[in-house]
């Protein structure tokens, strides 16, 4: 509790606010449409590249090979047919590529691109020619461009931002209708790749605002007027709010943040934790006793909860600044701005809010009656109740916890740890066609993930026939490998353009032929910009390869690392230029794959500097050791609880739901300081039963409403149709209610262990008595 001496002064701070009513409420005025200017200017970003912080080596690696090799955003269109050499299925895929060719920012190739471009005057080629040409290698069928039931068309995307993207994928759309698939010979199209998956996600994130806002606003609109029955308590508590959250999400934008992936949550979660401060506030104002002075008891009111609320805030926003020690760039913004924007949201409650309370005389329950009498029966029985209880209410919340604890980290050997979820495709609702599609693509053609294998050798190695023969070794060595289904390279397009010209599907091995090889490629260099794009043509001295996991298989950025290593280590031998070259994995996979490497430390590092600055925290909020400790029970149990929880439904850990632990250890740890803020306010000389009683019946309104309000802002989420977000929600809402049963059973429970107190004039000490 605040010393003596403080009182004074934030009675006269708080005074000097209601005087100045008028002046605050006009410079709030005046601030709203400039931040409302800057709210509108964030932008999204929801690029993978994007999401991890500069500081980690994996980034930088794919920057710096990105600068050399663009890597253009890939497309893929799947055409089901039962006779790929069909003439007409044929003749549906030359239809599709002319419409397709005529969309801004897209390069289509597929089969008969391949013929065309390889045999420029080999006119339009035969059903038969195509069947021969494609089975006598298996370039073509690595690729995607024909199998089993299928013709394949790889898309090129030359776009810049999100719209151009978006445009080129609508063009693309439309060529797709023209084909008029299910009506000849094309049977199904299916759309694959990242572009569409990149462009949903941005979409629903975008969409899950618009559609949890208003559920949120009519669950405070109504809950306000259910608890206050006022609709003056009503504006002054929507007014403050509004402006708490604009202004906390105005901050990202001078801060140069975007919104993400997880940073939709921002306003959210800034609405959530500034109306359960706003709900302590009131529900501490309207409690006027009888006969006191309503200006006396306003500044009463305001400094009796300052602290209170002080902490809570402090509580929350440390668990949410604790997220910046994540190297995930999107929950590391996340937590920053979170924490900022609370910080703005608790000067707003203590500024804007008791001025409007003045200019709108909002009333007390002096005036009129407000709902929740039955909190004050339930301060009566609540501490006897746990007594009589607490050798099975607090063993069994340990249980409970326990159990969760196991279910997060796993038992070795029994049980594994909970399942870790980073593919961009994770996140997209299984329904719907661009996850069906995709997984059809997985089952049949190629594999979900993909890396790029960068190689640095000595400069103008690369356009030596030696090189290429070695670099030819390794893609050969890493096909073989049962992960992977494709490896794309110089190797493979100079073994097509061979096999083309009739000389076979392998590289030469004479020396002379090497050495002409070597030449050809220096000359096509200068003329062919496909070739040129695998090449660093400022040296000659560095290439890569692209590696694609099997179709069907479940091999991971790890797995096909393994293989990459392997693969060198048997062909990078002797004095061979290659055992002079080195390699780095880079690419999309390898981002993917740190993503998910750096999603425990996320959970680890950041829960525990908040458990660790909460708990140092109250050793200034409260004198009592046993308050320090016990503040932490409801909290610990609501979070172990809820892994648990998810553990039993099947959901993951992902980039949002790895939000879990300190966000809901942030925000449930409000609840436990209000309480044991007004159970010392009465504890001196007093019992535990007392003192149990005056928290209950001053601060339960508080508590349970707030958690009311937590809960079902996070529940809204639920009608997302993005799964991290909807599992956040409903996981993060489920815990708020575990924390308050919790605050209500195994809180009190362990009060009277600890104190070893009996209730007063209670004979029977009970079980354990």
């Amino acid at each position: 509790m605040p010393p003596v001496a403080a009182i004074p002064l934030l009675e006269r701070l708080f005074a000097r606010v209601i005087a100045l009513r008028w002046w605050v409420v006009a410079a709030y005025t005046l601030a709203v449409p400039f931040a409302l200017v800057l709210a509108l200017r964030i932008p999204r970003d929801n690029a993978i590249e994007r999401m991890v912080v500069d500081s980690d080596p994996e980034v930088a690696v794919t920057r710096d090979f990105q600068r050399v090799f663009p890597e253009t955003p890939t497309a893929f269109l799947l055409l089901e047919t039962r006779d790929p050499f069909d003439p007409a299925a044929f003749g549906a895929l030359r239809g599709l590529q002319s419409a397709l060719d005529s969309v801004p920012g897209v390069d289509s190739y597929s089969l008969l691109t391949v013929w065309e471009r390889i045999r420029p005057a080999g006119g339009v080629p035969s059903a038969d020619e195509l069947r021969a040409f494609s089975g006598g290698t298996e370039f073509l069928r690595r690729q995607g461009l024909v199998g089993p039931g299928f013709l394949g068309v790889v898309l090129l995307l030359d776009v810049e931002g999100a719209a151009e993207r978006d445009r080129a994928l609508a063009g693309i759309d439309r060529a797709v209708s023209a084909v008029g698939a299910g009506r000849g010979p094309i049977t199904a199209v299916r759309r694959v790749g990242a572009p569409w998956v990149d462009a949903w996600l941005e979409r629903e994130t975008a969409a899950s605002s618009v559609r949890y806002f208003p559920l949120f606003g009519l669950f405070v609109v109504g809950l306000t007027l259910t608890l206050y029955r006022s609709k003056r308590a009503l504006a002054a508590i929507l007014a403050s709010l509004a402006v708490a959250v604009l202004l906390g999400v105005a901050l990202g934008s001078l801060v140069g943040f975007a919104f993400t992936i997880v940073s939709a949550l921002v306003p959210l979660t800034l609405m959530i934790t500034c109306t359960a401060s706003l709900v302590y506030l009131h529900s501490r104002f309207v409690d006027q006793e009888p006969g006191t002075d309503l200006d006396a008891h306003r500044l009463f009111a305001l400094c009796n909860k300052f602290l209170a609320v002080s902490a809570s805030v402090f509580a929350a926003a440390v668990g949410f600044l604790a997220l910046a020690v994540s190297h995930i760039r999107p929950v590391r913004e996340l937590g920053i701005w979170v924490a900022g924007g609370l910080a703005i949201g608790w000067f707003v409650c203590f500024t804007l809010y008791p001025a409007l309370q003045v200019v709108l005389r909002t009333p007390t329950r002096g005036e009129r009656a407000i709902a929740g009498t039955w909190v004050a029966h339930l301060a009566e029985r609540l501490p006897r109740w746990s007594y009589l209880r607490r050798w099975v209410l607090l063993p069994l919340s340990g249980v409970v916890a326990a159990a969760g604890l196991a279910a997060l980290l796993g038992i070795p050997g029994v049980l594994a740890p909970m399942r870790l979820q980073t593919e961009a495709l994770d996140y997209v609702d299984r329904s719907l066609p661009v996850y069906t599609d995709t997984r059809a693509f997985a089952e049949r053609v190629l594999g979900l993930t993909s890396i790029s294998v960068w190689v640095k050798a000595p400069p103008g190695a690369v356009v030596e026939g030696a090189f290429l023969t070695e670099l030819d070794s390794l893609s050969r060595a890493l096909e073989a490998d049962p992960a992977v289904g494709s490896v794309v390279g110089l190797p493979a397009l100079l073994r097509l353009r061979r096999y083309a010209a009739g000389q076979g599907d392998a590289l030469p091995t004479d020396p002379g032929e090497l050495e002409r090889l070597g030449a050809e490629l220096e000359q096509l260099l200068l003329t062919e910009p496909a070739l040129r794009s695998w090449v660093d043509t400022a040296t000659l001295g560095s290439t890569y390869l692209t590696v694609t996991s099997r179709a069907g298989s479940d091999a991971d950025v790890e797995r096909l690392a393994t293989a990459v290593r392997e693969a060198w280590e048997r062909v990078g031998v002797g004095g061979t230029t290659l055992a002079r070259s080195t390699y780095r994995l880079a690419g999309r996979g390898v981002l993917q794959a740190t993503i998910a490497k750096n999603l425990v430390p996320t959970l680890t590092e950041s829960f525990s500097l908040t458990f660790g600055i909460i708990f140092v925290t109250f050793l200034f909020v409260f004198r009592s050791g046993v308050a320090r400790l016990n503040a932490m029970v409801p909290s610990l149990f609501a979070i172990l609880a809820t892994f648990l929880l998810m553990r039993l439904l099947a959901i993951p850990l992902n980039v949002a739901t790895i939000l879990i632990a300190t966000t809901v250890l942030g925000a449930t740890e409000n609840d436990q300081i209000h309480f044991f803020y007004h159970f010392q306010e009465r504890r001196g000389g007093t019992s535990t039963e007392a003192a149990m009683r005056h928290a209950i019946r001053v601060a339960g309104h508080g508590i349970i409403f707030a958690t009311l309000i937590n809960a079902a802002g996070f529940l809204a989420l639920a009608v997302s149709s993005f799964p991290p977000m909807r599992q956040f929600g409903i996981v993060t809402a489920t815990a708020f209610a575990l924390a308050l049963l919790a605050d209500f059973t195994a809180l009190p429970a362990a009060l009277w262990m600890f104190f070893r107190e009996r209730p007063d004039g209670l004979l029977d000490a009970g079980p354990g008595g």
